[in-house]
């Protein structure tokens, strides 16, 4: 039976459907730019590739799925590993990283399909990937403190907005707390004459979204193999933490929906689709993508599941990707504003981890669950924080530096399949694609 959010957008005329478009533009907004505005990629680049991804993975997706694809937080510390201060010579090589992670998506894709998605998710159970997603976001605090100490007044105006709109905001208010964090903390910095606005004066209303000098393409000729196989090592294996969070985005918009896109169109479909966006956008200098919970809070608000609404939504983030006086107002985010939004947004990042461990119930009394994760984040955050911030060795005449996502992933995987007594079921915990609890 067709689904009644979709046969009430059908009915809400031209004007309604471009309102929800701006609604659903505007809830990944905050988040999708604050990436860019993080790492030192670019704002344009973002909105366009984020636009064009999420049309890509409609397409792909048969146009079923009301799901926006905006920048993934996930790898922002792989960027930090390769280009630690946003350095735009080291920004490709972490994108070439990102491109190759998001083929992992198609491996993936491909063993679902043939394998069936049970037989293939017993390898990513939550007792690894819930640790792994822990660790990103308590590798990248360090930062976020560092950003904080340019103004502490501005960061704390940022995190009180985020926290009151987040608790007590009130219909769409409630959806966009990241958003308001920024406007807010924005305007009193500027207020304070704390931010410089003369690259915002100087940048043209119109431009192209795409600079060669930051896309993949200009290593062609001037690469250093050495950083650009440590790049891919770095930040490959963050993929397993992020094809994780996109089934469980899919099921989230299924129970909302209350259609079950695991099985139609199928779970390899979406994969493919998020996937080949990320692979895409970091050839051209954009982050990854994935799968917007933010919009799936839109669709719970309006109940309205359309996805030609989200795909309104994704031809506007592509229109404002050729305003590069817009991606100069972004550049122009205080310090204090981007360490006081991304202090809450990293502990957040950590907080899902924690929350994947607690709703699948795993069960930390058996050894080899403790195990497991023991070894996952004295790794990953020892590895990081210690002197060298990566194994290396050398392979011939190349030195490979392994990151401690990197390290903790690979030893987390084999670690969990090889040990005796795992009790993960994903049938169990996605039954009928919606999750269980």
């Amino acid at each position: 039976m067709e689904n009644q959010g979709i046969r009430d957008a059908r009915q809400l005329g031209v004007p309604k459907m471009l309102v929800l478009g701006l609604q659903h533009m505007f809830a990944m907004f905050g988040a999708t730019v604050l990436v860019p505005a993080l790492t030192g990629l670019s704002v344009s680049a973002t909105l366009l590739f984020a636009g064009l991804g999420t049309l890509l993975f409609h397409f792909l997706a048969k146009g079923k799925v009301p799901a926006f694809l905006g920048s993934s937080f996930a790898y922002l510390a792989g960027y930090a590993a390769i280009a630690p201060q946003g350095e735009a010579a080291l920004l490709p090589y972490a994108c070439v990283g990102v491109a190759c992670s998001g083929l992992l998506y198609l491996v993936l894709a491909a063993l679902v399909k043939s394998f069936g998605t049970e037989r293939v998710m017993r390898f990513f159970p939550p007792v690894v990937t819930g640790p792994i997603i822990i660790c990103i976001g308590m590798t990248l605090a360090n930062s976020a403190i560092n950003n904080c100490t340019g103004n502490w007044a501005v960061a704390l105006l940022a995190i009180l907005t985020v926290v009151v709109f987040n608790i007590w905001g009130k219909g769409m208010l409630k959806i966009v707390p990241i958003l308001m964090g920024v406007i807010v903390s924005y305007v009193f910095a500027a207020l304070l004459g704390h931010v410089d606005f003369s690259g915002v004066m100087s940048a043209p209303w119109i431009g192209l979204p795409v600079q060669y000098e930051n896309t993949v393409f200009s290593l062609i000729g001037n690469c250093d193999k050495n950083l650009l196989i440590t790049a891919i090592i770095a930040i490959m294996p963050i993929a397993f933490a992020t094809m994780i969070e996109h089934i469980g985005d899919i099921c989230a918009i299924s129970s909302t929906v209350g259609e079950n896109f695991i099985e139609d169109p199928g779970l390899h479909r979406t994969l493919m689709g998020d996937g080949l966006a990320t692979s895409i956008a970091s050839l051209f200098g954009a982050p990854a993508n994935t799968t917007y919970g933010e919009n799936t809070g839109v669709l719970a608000l309006t109940k309205v599941y359309d996805p030609r609404v989200i795909r309104l939504a994704a031809i506007f983030a592509i229109i404002a990707s050729f305003c590069p006086k817009f991606s100069a107002l972004v550049s122009a985010m205080p310090t204090g504003t981007i360490g006081g939004v991304s202090l809450i947004l990293y502990g957040m990042i950590s907080s899902i981890g924690v929350r994947n461990l607690v709703e699948n119930k795993v069960d930390l009394s058996k050894s080899r669950n403790v195990i497991v994760a023991a070894l996952i984040m004295s790794l990953a955050l020892g590895i990081t924080f210690s002197s060298a911030g990566a194994i290396s060795f050398s392979v011939g005449s190349m030195t490979l530096r392994f990151s401690g996502l990197a390290v903790a992933a690979i030893v987390g995987i084999v670690v969990n399949a090889i040990l005796p007594d795992g009790d993960y079921s994903f049938t169990h915990e996605y039954k009928n694609g919606k999750k269980q609890h």
